[in-house]
């Protein structure tokens, strides 16, 4: 009989490949801390929502477990859509110009939108982002990410549902890869990106 992974393991059964890695850092949110957040999360859009049915728009790929996640914790009925863009490709430096590569299927006039973000950094995709979907006479565009910079006050009012703020490294782990790998780590790790560039 074959056991399934604990979900709360310290590196979701990726453990060889993980060590075999020496960029990899500390983890800096844990899958537990980042369950309780996501549960607060979603009981404040509840509370913001009531009597309405919001359609989250996750960002591909990194927001999807996120947005599962948060979905869940919403006590109410919720529709969810997908857009991928892209703006770093597998480096670790945004290249400064953002494309859609996959946009919604669902006409988002007149509904409620919340945009699902994993990570939000100088703002440059969400701003994009924002204006293509404000052009789409949404009723309301709220803004939710999982992680931001520390002291990036230039987000203040523009991300209304922040789950945790980090300093500026680059993080894996819980949807965020490098070069599509590390996206299932249950938890969020350091990345020594510059480790990286030297190999």
């Amino acid at each position: 009989m074959t056991t399934a992974p604990d979900p709360q393991a310290p590196d979701s059964g990726l453990g060889s490949m993980l060590a075999s890695d020496p960029a990899v850092g500390d983890v800096l949110l844990s899958g537990s801390e980042i369950a309780h957040r996501v549960a607060e999360m979603g009981a404040q859009i509840t509370a913001d929502y009531v009597g309405r049915e919001p359609l989250l728009v996750a960002v591909l790929k990194g927001a999807v477990m996120f947005a599962s996640d948060l979905s869940r914790a919403i006590d109410l009925p919720v529709e969810m859509d997908f857009m991928a863009v892209s703006s770093y490709g597998s480096s670790t430096r945004s290249s400064g110009v953002v494309r859609i590569l996959k946009d919604l299927d669902i006409d988002i006039a007149g509904r409620d939108v919340i945009l699902v973000e994993d990570i939000v950094e100088s703002g440059l995709t969400l701003s994009y982002l924002r204006r293509s979907l404000l052009a789409r006479s949404p009723a309301s565009l709220a803004v939710c990410s999982l992680l931001t910079r520390e002291h990036n006050g230039s987000l203040d009012g523009i991300v209304d549902y922040i789950g945790f703020r980090l300093p500026p490294v680059w993080v894996i782990g819980y949807g965020l890869d490098l070069a599509q790998k590390y996206r299932n780590l249950t938890e969020i790790r350091a990345y020594d990106s510059e480790a990286l560039d030297e190999h």
